[in-house]
């Protein structure tokens, strides 16, 4: 579904990415895991166009994205639920959950009912139900993370990228953003996760990647790895 390869981006002339190769099975959650500074997030920014990459292949389905505007990209099928949330903070919840269906009211991407995606998406993340008229600025922490990939999901996707879900976020959150990555692999949603709990992630994932100064130095099965002595004594010594 999603198939990079020798991907190379950083900053100006600040390399970060050196060549790195990663694939992302349709229905399959795989984890990219690293310390700080490691290059995760600039995996996500390269490949939904938030920067351009410098040499590299981006393959969505059987279409080369790389370099693509992000708008492109995003109508060809890549959500990107990004560090930060980025939501409109003055728009109302529910004005933020529409605009990531905004590609298929123009149909740029597949239509399909988007009244009833609105409402499972609502379903799925029951705070946003209850919060529907409330402005998006006024929100916690983790009801923005939970309104960034709500607004993901209205997009119908063939991937989405989430960046960091569980940043500055209280643990009883936590749990709640991963029991909601667990109910969208279930629906059969494809993801590719950048989480800085790399125990929880590699529980909710298929496959995983360990990304260490830009370069992937580990990969396999997620159950493998988190048995892998390396793996838990570089990034499994705590868990939420």
């Amino acid at each position: 579904m999603l198939t990079v390869k020798n991907l190379h981006a950083g900053y100006g002339k600040v390399q970060v990415l050196h060549g790195i190769s990663l694939e992302v099975p349709k229905g399959q959650v795989v984890s990219l895991i690293g310390s700080n500074g490691a290059g995760k997030t600039t995996t996500m920014r390269a490949l939904s166009g938030m920067i351009c990459p410098q040499e590299g292949s981006i393959m969505l389905g059987d279409k080369n994205i790389a370099g693509l505007p992000a708008h492109k990209i995003a109508r060809c099928g890549l959500a990107h639920s990004p560090e930060g949330r980025r939501v409109f903070p003055t728009l109302s919840v529910i004005d933020n959950i529409t605009l990531g269906a905004f590609p298929r009211f123009i149909r740029s991407r597949p239509r399909g009912d988007i009244n009833q995606d609105l409402e499972r998406a609502l379903e799925l993340f029951p705070r946003l139900q209850e919060r529907r008229n409330q402005l998006a600025g006024t929100l916690s922490g983790g009801e923005q993370q939970m309104l960034a990939m709500a607004r993901a999901v209205m997009l119908a996707p063939e991937v989405i990228l989430l960046d960091e879900p569980s940043m500055g976020l209280a643990p009883i959150l936590v749990d709640e953003v991963f029991r909601i990555i667990e109910r969208l692999k279930a629906t059969g949603v494809t993801m590719l996760l950048v989480e800085q709990f790399a125990a929880a992630a590699l529980e909710v994932s298929d496959y995983a990647y360990v990304l260490e100064n830009g370069r992937i130095s580990v990969q396999g099965l997620a159950s493998k790895l988190r048995s892998d002595p390396a793996v838990r004594a570089a990034y499994l010594g705590s868990t939420h």
